[in-house]
């Protein structure tokens, strides 16, 4: 009778399960839904329709907005769910815009409609590392560079537009195939840049915001619903100059124009450095 434990002993020494991770599936299966997007807008371009293309690609970026969020928000985030994220948004941002940017405007170039497209996806590819390896040391409230999302929103903002106003086979177009040429070249040599784009994580990331907050996105939806394509385009061709704007004017008033902080405890104005 001496070797039974009482209960409590039992329950004491017994060791606790580790919990499931099963939730991870959840950020992670947004992500994959982000990269079939970019690879339905690529087959949709291969056949010519480029305004689905379009959506697919302006999709991907609201499903890559969503997953870190999820993420954060259910606790689960992962060292996996970061290297996955980072591997659909170069498909989503920078290979699926560069093809279809490439089939739709740029193949009737030769060898010189090459060059924005190659730029474009080495671009992506640059911004995405220096920003994995930056993520500790810059500002919060600034993209070191033009973000890929919205560089690819700017390629194919254009290619909605134009398709939307009735020019098909754009490549056959020269003022259409130039436009192209000139929009992706800005596009990716902006995403290498230095230059501060507002991040609007730390606006986002508020609990409450103000009244007026709310009425301004009603009424930017309903904006943007009345032309969906010109009026997104404008929005992105805005946000892709804010960078050099905001650039300038802390060069015209001596503030520090370098998003990276000295110190990682503080990343504010003053742990900036020129």
């Amino acid at each position: 009778m001496n070797d039974m434990n009482p209960p409590d002993a039992e329950e004491a020494v017994a060791p606790q399960r580790p919990r499931r991770k099963g939730i991870y599936a959840l950020p992670n299966a947004i992500t994959l839904s982000a990269l079939f997007a970019s690879f339905y807008a690529i087959v949709m371009a291969m056949n010519g329709r480029y305004e689905t293309a379009c959506i697919a690609i302006f999709a991907a970026a609201i499903l890559d907005s969503l997953d870190g969020r999820v993420a954060r928000m259910t606790n689960t985030q992962s060292a996996f769910g970061e290297q996955m994220d980072s591997l659909a948004d170069m498909v989503s941002f920078g290979a699926a815009p560069a093809l279809i940017v490439y089939q739709w405007a740029l193949k009737d170039m030769g060898k010189l409609g090459w060059i924005p497209a190659f730029v474009y996806i080495a671009g992506a590819a640059l911004r995405l590392a220096r920003f994995n390896v930056n993520i500790g040391v810059v500002d919060k409230r600034f993209f070191q560079g033009l973000p890929s999302p919205a560089a690819a929103a700017l390629v194919m903002g254009l290619i909605w537009v134009v398709d939307d106003a009735g020019v098909k086979g754009a490549s056959k177009v020269e003022w259409a195939a130039w436009a192209a040429f000139g929009v992706t070249l800005y596009a990716g040599l902006s995403m290498v840049t230095n230059a501060p784009f507002y991040s609007f994580k730390v606006f986002g990331g508020r609990r409450t915001v103000p009244f007026i907050v709310l009425v301004a996105i009603a009424l930017g939806i309903a904006l943007i619903s009345l032309d969906p394509p010109r009026v997104l385009f404008a929005l992105f061709c805005a946000y892709g100059l804010s960078g050099y704007v905001v650039y300038a004017y802390k060069r015209a008033k001596g503030k520090p124009v370098s998003v990276i902080a000295i110190s990682t405890d503080e990343p504010d104005e003053e742990g900036l450095h020129r």
